[in-house]
């Protein structure tokens, strides 16, 4: 067998793994992510201007002056050329400024948190355009979609009408994922006790791959959603359909369902907790704790007026009792008020409420 026969040989494994390659990145059905692959396209082609002539340069200099080539010059003395000069440094600074402006606009007008203001390419987005607003919560090893709006959630499907502006707010309940669905938009991670954000929209009907990009443990693998784009109509049907089929997803329920497990079938609830998803980001599901955004706010306030300064002293406590200094007076750790906000109900000087029995407690 001739070395040329052997070469192809060698290269048909490459094909093979190539034939399984998605180009949904490539060739995405929403205008975030069409735009992003845009970004990539002039990006390679930007710098396959510098990359190209300089491995096509180097061929031919290792070429034209082998030592077998007698022909070629030989000018030992040479050293400098302004002309050559002028031309290696000014091509990669143009390229390098077009790379900079272009990621410049690219950084704010892709922006996940900027809300859309465009369609596609040929339609903005109408004033009185209302976005979906669906709120994302990563487990293990699964995702749950609630639709606020709706009133109604989902486990591994996601649905969406057709050019319709989405606001997806997303967060973690568990160890840090990464939110994907490449023919919508960018990668976006999901964190505990933490919210971010993705604007995006999807113009083709049709079914589309989501999952998580960001390794999360033993379920990985498995942790995949399937993604409907749906004209207006189709999706209505579908809210209806998920609020006469689904369960209620309780506090309780939402407990159960967050304990780990792999490769969950799509499950729907027709209803749902109020405020389910402010207080899985607050970390406070279970009602005896206490929520973030309830820990901020004390600690904005010094620990809630006067006490906060018995709170404040408390954290020499350790060092103070290794001292020989004796224990510091008690104190209140938390403080919790009936339902209503925070940073508008300020207790009675020197009375604080505990969290789980709503009932004075006497500041010492």
């Amino acid at each position: 067998m001739s070395i040329k026969a052997l070469g192809r040989l060698a290269a048909l494994p490459a094909l093979v793994l190539l034939g399984g390659c998605n180009m949904v990145v490539m060739s995405p059905s929403g205008d975030i992510a069409v735009q992003q692959r845009d970004l990539i396209v002039v990006s390679t082609i930007l710098m396959l201007l510098i990359i190209v002539p300089v491995i096509a340069l180097t061929l031919f200099f290792a070429w034209k002056y082998r030592q077998s080539n007698k022909d070629a010059p030989y000018e030992p003395d040479w050293h400098h050329s302004t002309q050559l000069e002028v031309v290696i440094w000014s091509a990669p600074l143009v390229i390098i400024i077009a790379l900079g402006a272009l990621t410049w606009i690219s950084t704010h007008t892709l922006d996940p948190y900027r809300p859309l203001e465009r369609i596609d390419s040929e339609r903005t987005v109408a004033a009185d355009v209302k976005p979906l607003t669906v709120e994302v919560v990563a487990l293990d090893w699964k995702w749950l979609f609630l639709y606020p709006e709706q009133g109604i959630a989902t486990v591994n499907e996601l649905a969406a009408p057709v050019d319709v502006p989405i606001q997806f707010k997303i967060t973690s309940a568990t160890v840090m994922n990464s939110f994907f669905v490449p023919a919508l938009a960018g990668q976006i991670y999901a964190m505990a006790g933490m919210e971010t954000k993705l604007h995006a929209v999807i113009n083709k009907p049709g079914e589309y791959e989501g999952f998580s990009a960001n390794y999360s443990g033993a379920g990985f693998s498995g942790m995949r959603f399937a993604f409907h784009g749906l004209a207006a109509g189709d999706f209505d049907a579908w809210v209806q359909k998920v609020k006469s089929g689904g369960g209620s997803l309780s506090r309780e329920e939402y407990l159960a369902l967050e304990r780990p497990s792999e490769r969950e079938p799509v499950r729907h609830y027709g209803t749902v907790a109020p405020d389910l998803y402010g207080a899985i980001l607050n970390m406070c599901v279970d009602r005896s704790k206490m929520c973030m955004n309830e820990m901020m706010s004390i600690d904005s306030r010094g620990g809630g007026g006067m006490a906060g300064i018995d709170n404040v002293i408390a954290l020499n406590h350790d060092k103070d009792v290794r001292r020989g200094a004796g224990p510091v007076r008690s104190y209140v750790a938390a403080i919790c008020t009936t339902d209503g906000d925070m940073a508008d109900s300020r207790p009675p000087e020197g009375i604080l409420f505990s969290r789980r029995t709503e009932q004075p407690l006497r500041v010492e």
